[in-house]
């Protein structure tokens, strides 16, 4: 199977990487210093789950050097969704399929609307990793998940030549008929994990052993699945409960990429994630307090470091 790696940070950087060396055909989109590295030396995963590393890998700044290929894995941060998704066209053959991985519940249809929405496959990732260096993807928990599904419910042979693939890599994977949903899922637990984790600056062990910032990411957590019930009434009603006990359960030192970005002076995705969830609150009519301020109160931060 020959795949596409659009954005090779650390999630890209870590089932490209178990893709390739399962034997997959796999070449790496990337810029700036990590593009650098992974042409002079490598690829390398640090991980729980087995170190590996790659001496040669095929990467560039340019898709039309890589050319039709089977699949494209979609990992770019979200504010460049659309210049990314524009960029695509020479990877696209006939049967390409386009999984996004991204965060946030909006990003498929943006890529839909620049390439078609057939060409569209939605997943969700659930792996703690980040880049310890140029070239250098750190793997930090015990768990790299991956679910993926067609929009429209069906099992195609696209879908299932990925399946396989990520079998082969040993990487675990679903593939599920309720991909909409499953997103949704993501987000609940998503949204409030990365706005009270930016918000604080700390891990998540901290923030949910604390009274009060546990009650601020429950709320967090309730404000998205109340948004979520109304967008996507698939949801289940008890799913605020369950994204609860995946927070209680994540090892204590995870943060999310957005505390990551903060910390490095990045643009951060506030807008797509708590800043989301106040915009379709408001489009339903639902209060969404908590993320109404966290959208606020890290806005000086949302283009990159304040100057000054």
């Amino acid at each position: 199977m020959k795949i596409a790696v659009m954005g090779a940070g650390a999630l890209g950087g870590y089932f490209g990487g178990r893709l390739a060396v399962a034997g997959a055909d796999v070449s790496f989109i990337a810029r700036g210093a990590h593009l650098a590295a992974l042409k002079a030396e490598g690829l390398r995963v640090e991980s729980p789950l087995g170190d590996l590393h790659l001496p040669k890998v095929k990467a560039t700044d340019d898709p039309a050097e890589i050319g039709p290929v089977d699949i494209v894995l979609f990992l770019v941060k979200l504010p460049d969704t659309q210049a990314a998704a524009r960029a695509l066209a020479p990877l696209l053959g006939p049967e390409t399929g386009v999984l996004s991985l991204q965060n946030g519940v909006e990003a498929w249809g943006w890529i839909g609307r620049e390439i078609g929405a057939e060409r569209v496959m939605g997943g969700t990732a659930q792996i703690p990793a980040d880049i310890r260096a140029s070239g250098v993807v750190r793997h930090s928990g015990p768990f790299a998940r991956v679910a993926f599904g067609e929009f429209s419910g069906e099992e195609t042979a696209r879908a299932r030549a990925l399946l396989s693939a990520f079998q082969a890599a040993e990487v675990e994977v679903s593939l599920v008929r309720d991909i909409e949903v499953k997103i949704w899922e993501k987000f609940v637990m998503l949204s409030a994990f990365s706005a009270l984790t930016a918000l604080t600056r700390l891990p998540i062990g901290p923030v949910r052993e604390n009274p009060e910032t546990r009650g601020l990411l429950a709320r967090a957590i309730a404000e998205t699945h109340a948004v979520g019930r109304a967008v996507q009434p698939s949801l289940a009603a008890d799913y605020a409960d369950r994204a609860m006990g995946f927070v209680d359960a994540a090892p204590a030192g995870m943060r999310s990429s957005m505390l990551d970005d903060l910390l490095r002076g990045r643009p951060l995705e506030l807008g797509y994630l708590s800043g989301a969830v106040a915009r379709l609150g408001a489009e339903q009519g639902i209060a969404t307090p908590v993320h109404d301020f966290v959208a606020k109160a890290l806005s000086p931060f949302a283009s990159g470091a304040p100057k000054g």
